[in-house]
């Protein structure tokens, strides 16, 4: 994980996503998960293309009760908020354009 993105947890869960003004994507990760590990390079890239834009965040499955909560089931999942309400879930591995295409999209004010 790089500085750009922030580690997602049970205890900050509330302050880091559901209270945050702005879109968030919350990658849904497991650290003996084949996928998760070759999405993880274009997470790091989007938190850092989309620095001061949009907050990129990891939660792990196996350290965390939340992923239970949200009803993910597998994973890699990508979740999207905006202003601490989900709009947008993706399960399994996503292209960086489509990544891009949805943060570009629930970034934009009319939203």
């Amino acid at each position: 994980m790089n500085n750009y993105v922030t580690e997602l947890n049970d205890q900050n869960w509330d302050s880091e996503v559901l209270n945050y003004e702005g879109v968030t994507l919350v990658d849904v990760w497991a650290p003996w998960c084949g996928p998760c590990k070759l999405i993880g390079p274009v997470i790091d890239e989007l938190a850092m293309e989309y620095s001061g834009k949009a907050k990129i965040g990891k939660l792990n499955a196996d350290q965390n009760q939340k992923p239970m909560d949200l009803g993910v089931s597998g994973i890699p999942t990508l979740i999207l908020y905006k202003n601490g309400e989900e709009v947008d879930r993706i399960v399994g591995m996503a292209p960086k354009h489509q990544l891009q295409e949805k943060l570009n999209y629930y970034s934009q004010e009319s939203v």
